[in-house]
């Protein structure tokens, strides 16, 4: 496996999809995927059952994996 050249905490821009030219922190690194989570960027619906916890359930914004082919390291 090659070295990952991103961790938890570095400020990356998205280079290509929906969210390209956002910027954000890296807040999870899956080398085995090759890809990365970035914060405010990618974000999905999830739908969320009732639970002891939440007790409404509904919806939640969640951030997604992206690759990391579309991500370039900035600097702060």
């Amino acid at each position: 496996m090659a070295k990952f050249k991103f961790k938890k905490g570095d400020m990356v821009q998205i280079i290509a999809g929906d969210d390209k030219g956002k910027t954000g922190k890296v807040l999870e690194v899956l080398p085995k995927k090759n890809k990365v989570v970035v914060e405010g960027c990618k974000v999905a619906k999830k739908a969320v059952k009732p639970t002891e916890e939440n007790t409404k359930g509904g919806h939640v914004n969640k951030e997604m994996p992206i690759d990391v082919s579309n991500v370039k390291k900035v600097e702060a």
